[in-house]
């Protein structure tokens, strides 16, 4: 075939990995190709990518090597069914006149290892993919009559056209590593019995766990259902009651008639200089009902006995959603200024000549504004209030608990699952709390950012 028929057929040819799929390039590759899904590389050795293709190689030589050498991907994927069944013996050793410890199987490693070699499988699937379809692109190019890209091309092209995925790949490893993985294997403990025990040795038992959680006659369900309906309010309350309260202060510090912004702006700023940790230890002691609140309502005779701000589930329950108003609302305050500040003008004047007053001004103007713009924010708040691990340990610890629970009336879904795992080792139950907790989280924070305006209307504020 001439050159220049051969340069007229090339379009033909398909040189774009990102526009091949795999069956694309199992179905026209033909048998360099094909070869390619046994013996990775094969077909970027004969396109003359050599180091592409000694990569592809030893990723696959390497991969095989882990799933079949003694203790390896293969051996923990075998014990996963069961989860093992050989339990430490003591055996009498004649020749010493000692017992001697046999060790025997370890569940929870069991299915630790076996999560990563699932894993290393999915990661190897990935690469396999990826080299089926370098391969067979490479193979186009060398057909086309085109130069085909040597490992240096392609490193340039990482840093140039492809830089977003150079740049997003660490991200994405984190968060497959510390996120996607953890969560994997949490999910796997839920469906177990691995609890204070069965520590070393236990078994699958399906939707045991979850069944006797979402069963309101059993103690675990009499317990679960008021701790997701206060997660629920209390999340909703320290939310929205900082974004209305510190919105509302925010405004007011922003009027042209306030005096002194900057020494206001000064003071919440310090008062988020001070670590919470210390502010809530301060608070829960004035609190106490030996503290100083206490004290001194009763020197003044306003009180006859200390009022149970930690010790009444509803009187806890208030103190805790205003004291944590106190500690968000400055965090409000600074990231509302300066939306304030930005807020076009016009619309301010178009109002008004419309004849609308301050307060239609706010909820026409202001508010719709303000809401557009921190969609995002108000969803990531209400995501971390729900996981709010901290006011409610150091203020209330979950109390009060009434006898026999594990849960007290203060309890979160997170501090319960606390509870769960450092205090009873319930390690299994914990698990089955923490994927209803993301279930409720992913749900409400997807329905919720879709239906706002900042997803909808993503040129601009309309």
């Amino acid at each position: 075939m001439s050159t220049k028929q051969l340069t007229k057929n090339a379009a033909r040819y398909q040189t774009d990995i990102s526009k091949v799929s795999l069956l694309n390039a199992l179905a026209n590759g033909g048998p360099l190709v094909w070869v390619s899904a046994l013996i990775m590389g094969f077909g970027n050795l004969m396109a003359g990518q050599v180091i592409k293709a000694l990569l592809f190689l030893a990723i696959e030589v390497a991969f095989v090597i882990f799933m079949v050498i003694p203790n390896g991907g293969l051996h923990w994927l075998k014990l996963l069914p069961s989860l093992g069944d050989r339990v430490t013996e003591e055996v009498w050793n004649e020749e010493l006149f000692i017992y001697e410890y046999i060790q025997g199987d370890n569940s929870q490693q069991i299915l630790l290892y076996a999560v990563a070699s699932m894993v290393a499988i999915a990661a190897f699937v990935v690469v396999w993919r990826s080299s089926i379809r370098s391969g067979f692109v490479a193979l186009n190019i060398k057909k086309s009559g085109k130069k085909v890209p040597t490992i240096g091309g392609d490193i340039k092209e990482l840093f140039d056209n492809n830089i977003h995925k150079l740049l997003m790949f660490p991200p994405f490893m984190m968060l497959m590593i510390f996120t996607i993985v953890p969560l994997f294997y949490m999910m796997l403990m839920a469906f177990t019995n691995y609890d204070k025990q069965h520590l070393t040795l236990f078994d699958w038992v399906g939707l045991t766990n979850f069944m006797s959680l979402f069963d309101s006659s059993s103690a675990l369900g009499r317990q679960f259902w008021p701790v997701l309906q206060w997660t629920l309010i209390w999340a909703f309350f320290a939310t929205f009651l900082n974004f209305f309260a510190g919105t509302v202060m925010a405004m007011i510090i922003n009027r042209p008639s306030t005096r002194l912004k900057g020494m206001w702006r000064t003071i919440l700023s310090l008062t988020i200089a001070v670590p919470q940790f210390v502010s809530l230890l301060i608070i829960r002691t004035m609190f106490k009902d030996e503290g100083a609140v206490n004290s001194l309502l009763m020197s003044w005779g306003w009180i006859e006995a200390p009022l149970p701000f930690f010790t009444d589930a509803t009187w806890a329950r208030v103190t805790i959603i205003l004291i944590n108003c106190w500690v968000g609302i400055p965090y409000t305050v600074m990231s509302v200024t300066g939306i304030l500040q930005n807020i076009p003008a016009e619309q301010y004047e178009a109002a008004r000549i419309d004849g609308a007053n301050a307060f239609q001004q706010f909820t026409n103007v202001t508010l719709p504004y303000m809401i557009f713009v921190m969609t995002p924010t108000l969803i990531s708040s209400f995501t971390g209030n729900i996981n709010n691990f901290n006011i409610i340990y150091l203020l209330s610890g979950g109390g009060p608990t009434y006898i026999g629970d594990s849960a007290g009336q203060t309890d979160l879904l997170v501090t319960w699952l606390y509870k769960l795992t450092m205090d009873n080792q319930d390690y299994n139950l914990a698990a089955v709390i923490g994927i209803l907790t993301f279930v409720v989280l992913a749900t409400v924070a997807l329905i919720t950012y879709r239906s706002s305006g900042s997803y909808k209307n993503e040129e601009g504020f309309k």
